[in-house]
């Protein structure tokens, strides 16, 4: 199939397809040829197939892709909160057994066995978050500046407290 060439008497039908607009993928469906084929042709023949479509609908699909992704961490970050809610929340325990069959049932705050359950199911849930959409980190470069510009004005403060003294209190 490597080899494969199309004949010229179908170079008009190709011709024909390609005028229309078809792709190379469509053009080789219709003519029932390899896309290897239909390629080598069109380059032979001088077409060439505007892939600017399929570059707007990759950067298409890239926007719709961060958008849901940014929209499952904005509902994992929900999950946490509820998971973490639920640590503080009274939960209904019951016990079924004992020689009577006896059922008892109590409310009472979550076990440490539970809690450390849903802490761990909320830090998850926060884990995945951060991955599908990171936290804008601050490089901490602004806060450096203020602080070193605060240093600097009380700096300068002082020299001109120390300028402002009578010689004899030096």
């Amino acid at each position: 199939m490597a080899n494969e060439r199309m004949g010229k008497d179908k170079w008009d039908r190709l011709r024909e397809l390609h005028a229309q607009g078809l792709g190379r993928n469509a053009i080789a469906r219709e003519m029932g040829l390899a896309n290897s084929v239909v390629s080598r042709t069109a380059e032979h023949l001088g077409l060439s197939f505007d892939r600017s479509k399929i570059e707007a609908a990759n950067r298409a699909r890239l926007i719709d892709l961060a958008e849901r992704r940014s929209l499952l961490a904005e509902d994992l970050i929900g999950d946490a909160e509820r998971l973490r809610a639920e640590v503080w929340e009274p939960r209904t325990y019951w016990d079924w057994g004992g020689k009577d069959h006896d059922y008892d049932e109590r409310e009472h705050q979550p076990t440490a066995a539970d809690k450390r359950a849903l802490i761990g199911a909320a830090g998850m849930a926060i884990d995945r978050s951060l991955k599908l959409a990171p936290a804008e980190v601050s490089s901490g470069v602004d806060a450096a500046k203020s602080m070193l510009g605060s240093i600097g004005e009380a700096l300068a403060g002082f020299v001109r407290a120390e300028d402002d003294l009578p010689d004899d209190q030096e």
